[in-house]
């Protein structure tokens, strides 16, 4: 990725991860945590490469994208919103009486939602669909999901892996943002998962293990996956849950709770120091 790109993108994030804090502090509620982690994968996607258009949002064609984990639904709208798919003054509505923006995604009021989720291990086996239809349609679009590692505690996430690779769906990426933390805890601590790369590749999947955190890993593995034929990708991205913000960094607390007025301030100007260093950087 050359510099000038990776320098938009970065300004990107840091755009995402403002509107993330911003919508959790004005609904006083949400889930920052999870949003912050995954804050690079939703910005390549939908700020590089996905192939989508804010104004026509069911443009025939597109590229797919279902938030599977869709408790983060504050890094999705976020990202929506920094794309261009609505104004971004419709942040602070979040999670509010008559706000488009309900606390997961629901493709009935948001544009640019392609799957309303919400139970956990649900979203991943829509992506499957999804991509079955595009393989049956001989159709070119892509479909991208987006898993939390806490949500691979659910069994139906497995049945969909297994689908998935059955029907050999190699257009299908996913990604697990693999930030170590859920609601109660460390996940290792809660229901040790073991070795997510060897359970995944033993369904029969191509499994590539990445920093979450850098663009240059996240563009690399997402066109290896494009160049990897019968078989679906998965992609392990590491992370730190609460990326960005000192205090939420590698906090299972920040799992799901807002900041208060102190903490909010604290967040964003941190979050507003990092995007001016990035702004006048060379």
């Amino acid at each position: 990725m050359d510099k000038t790109n990776e320098k938009r993108l970065k300004i990107f994030a840091a755009n995402v991860r403002k509107l993330i804090i911003e919508g959790v502090y004005s609904a006083q509620s949400g889930h920052p945590g999870g949003s912050l982690s995954s804050t690079e994968i939703f910005t390549y996607l939908y700020g590089e490469k996905m192939r989508i258009d804010p104004t026509d949002p069911k443009k025939e064609g597109r590229d797919r994208f279902v938030l599977s984990k869709g408790h983060c639904a504050p890094g999705l709208y976020a990202a929506l919103a920094q794309r261009g798919f609505f104004p971004k003054e419709e942040i602070t509505g979040f999670r509010q009486c008559g706000s488009i923006l309900q606390g997961h995604p629901c493709r009935a009021s948001v544009p640019g939602v392609e799957m309303s989720t919400g139970s956990l291990g649900q979203g991943i086996s829509a992506a499957v669909g999804m991509a079955m239809m595009g393989k049956l349609d001989r159709a070119s679009y892509r479909v991208f999901a987006l898993l939390g590692d806490g949500e691979l505690q659910e069994g139906q996430v497995w049945e969909a892996q297994m689908a998935a690779a059955h029907y050999k769906l190699d257009n299908l990426t996913a990604f697990i943002d693999f930030n170590g933390l859920q609601i109660d805890g460390k996940t290792d601590d809660v229901m040790s998962l073991g070795s997510i790369s060897d359970k995944v590749k033993a369904f029969g999947w191509h499994v590539i293990n990445i920093d979450g955190h850098s663009l240059d890993q996240i563009e690399a593995a997402v066109r290896e996956a494009e160049e990897t034929k019968g078989k679906p990708t998965m992609i392990i991205a590491k992370t730190v849950k609460g990326k960005g913000v000192s205090f939420m960094e590698n906090e299972a607390g920040w799992h799901g709770k807002a900041p208060n007025k102190e903490q909010y301030e604290q967040a964003m100007a941190e979050l507003n120091a990092a995007l001016a260093a990035l702004e006048v950087e060379a």
